[in-house]
């Protein structure tokens, strides 16, 4: 059933013109296997993120149970042709669904097990829990957790460095690599033991190692650190692209990354630029300094496939393509339109993970906290107004698992309230349903003071109204001008640098507010920061949290925020 998967012979002549095997803009090579008796034939499948995606969505999107039958199918036209599949996750399997989260990521490694992973990056989000959960979640894994630049504290890695596989003699070394942002983004209180090493620095010395012993003939990375265009990584630590510039031009032929959470296919002919992609769509995969780069999206969307030909110390990218799972567009109609055709799920991983979701759906009815009044959300209000639930959403987001000084959260990211009385996991899943990531972001005050002269002077009644925390300040809606008196109980200082969060959403541009290039993605999802911080908080009183005067509206005549001209 492989071949439902490919497309036509024109579309995989199409490819195979873009790809190279060493150099950029992606050259045009010979395919060595149809002219050689040597040649091996081996393809690279791929995914990243998962962030607990182990079951399929509402729409029937993605699941591991489809994935398995995809990937089972690939390798069975692979093997027919005599050759091998390697199987590489990007990392960050923890962290996104509360099915998941409430589990520990347990039916995740299940998954992925049945599946038959052959390794992956350990990602940031791997230390989003103590690290007796990590060491549980290692144990599971029937295959292993990589990473060359962790470090305890006696000098000794925490993972192994890289994987040597064997593939019909050919000696294929997968080194990992995870970000060293984790430092930034990650949670003190379980990676104050460990010490994270440049990835940059770690990958050249373990392949000039590899090199010299003679351990491989090809070398890759698996990767959590992030594509960035260009480099240009902003806020965020370099990432797979700068770390290809700064080698030894090929020494690593190709990346399988994850952490950006963005599908890498590029413009061709070397633009640095990615292209405008949707499912189903051909993909042309970065390479910088001989080095092939390749990015799955996110969740299990996709499965990358990347198929090469070695022979003779060279290695040839025949083909690669990015294979949506399920996913659907919505048609001139407005309807959900299937991409491709339909996979269908494998049963016995269907059946063996329908346990956990029975499980963790039992679990959303858990009492997390008590509530002693009404915490405003409702729609006809939370957009008018700064309310007391609107602030504690902002509080949760900068004070928990990400630290800021301010919070601006947009109103249309609430939307119910939550009565006095018992508080459970599915109450806050109603309260933020779209799993929107944190960002964090850095600006001396002087700029600061420029965006919230934009967020705050949003019009009433729009779904970006800001709900604000942390800051003191008169807005002048006539204006469109902020005088801030105080950030995070300090005096303010346009001089200082400050540190805020705001919603994944807004940080692109949503809702009109300014895009946030530099916005660094913790992702940290909204609902589950709001559900920790319920659980940590027991008992709520709804009053703590009711606008005491730190928000002045100049030029409005409610008072209440920048009224419509």
């Amino acid at each position: 059933m492989g071949h439902i998967y490919l497309k036509s012979a024109v579309s995989i002549a199409m490819v195979f013109a873009l790809s190279a095997c060493h150099g950029d803009n992606n050259e045009q090579t010979q395919l060595t296997c149809e002219q050689s008796d040597t040649c091996i034939r081996f393809t690279v499948l791929h995914t990243n993120d998962n962030h607990g995606r182990f079951w399929e969505n509402s729409r029937g999107e993605y699941g591991m149970a489809a994935r398995k039958t995809l990937i089972d199918n690939i390798r069975a036209e692979v093997e027919s042709d005599g050759g091998q599949v390697l199987l590489l996750s990007g990392g960050d399997i923890n962290t996104g669904i509360p099915e998941s989260d409430l589990q520990d990521a347990v039916p995740d490694f299940i998954g992925m097990n049945l599946i038959g992973y052959d390794a992956m990056a350990v990602g940031n989000h791997e230390f989003d829990n103590p690290l007796s959960v990590l060491d549980m979640q290692a144990s599971l894994a029937e295959f292993p957790m990589l990473a060359a630049n962790i470090y305890r504290t006696d000098g000794s890695r925490y993972f192994e460095p890289y994987k040597i596989f064997d593939i019909n003699g050919v000696k294929v070394a997968v080194v990992g690599l995870t970000t060293d942002d984790t430092v930034k983004i990650g949670n003190p209180e379980f990676i104050s033991e460990l010490t994270f090493t440049q990835p940059q620095q770690e990958m050249a010395s373990v392949a000039q190692a590899l090199r010299d012993n003679h351990l491989a003939d090809i070398i890759f990375a698996t990767t959590h650190m992030g594509h960035y265009a260009d480099a240009k990584s902003g806020s965020n630590a370099p990432g797979d692209v700068a770390m290809a510039r700064s080698l030894p031009g090929g020494m690593v032929q190709a990346i399988f990354g994850g952490h950006s959470q963005n599908p890498v296919c590029m413009e061709p002919g070397g633009a640095n630029t990615y292209a405008d992609f949707s499912p189903g769509d051909d993909c042309v995969p970065d390479q910088q300094n001989g080095t092939w780069i390749m990015q799955a999206h996110e969740w299990g969307k996709y499965v990358g496939r990347a198929d090469f030909e070695f022979d003779n110390n060279t290695l040839n990218l025949v083909g690669y393509r990015l294979i949506p799972v399920n996913l659907k567009v919505k048609n001139e109609a407005g309807d959900d339109v299937l991409v491709g055709e339909a996979i269908p799920a494998d049963q016995t991983v269907k059946r063996v993970l329908q346990e956990f979701q029975n499980k963790g759906q039992a679990q959303l009815d858990e009492v997390i906290a008590s509530l002693d009044g009404l915490l405003v959300g409702d729609r006809a209000v939370v957009r008018q107004q700064q309310t007391n639930l609107g602030r504690l959403i902002a509080l949760a987001q900068s004070t928990g698992p990400v630290s800021a000084d301010f919070a601006v959260m947009n109103s249309g990211g609430v939307r119910a309230d939550i009565d006095a009385g018992e508080v459970t996991y599915r109450d806050v899943l109603t309260v933020q349903p779209f799993a929107n990531t944190i960002t964090l972001n850095q600006m001396s005050g002087s700029d600061v003071a420029q965006y919230l002269a934009q967020v705050a002077t949003i019009t009433r009644g729009s779904g970006g109204y800001a709900q604000i925390a942390g800051v003191k300040m008169i807005i002048d809606c006539s204006d469109q001008s902020v005088e801030i008196s105080e950030i995070n109980g300090k005096t303010f200082n346009a001089a200082d640098n400050y540190r805020f969060t705001v919603p994944s959403f807004n940080a692109a541009g949503g809702d009109g507010y300014p895009v946030l290039a530099n916005a660094i993605n913790t992702g940290f999802v909204d609902a589950d920061v709001l559900y920790q911080f319920f659980k940590a908080q027991q008992h709520v009183v709804a009053a703590d949290y009711l606008p005491m005067g730190e928000l002045v509206y100049q030029g409005s005549s409610t008072g209440l925020g920048c009224d419509a001209q």
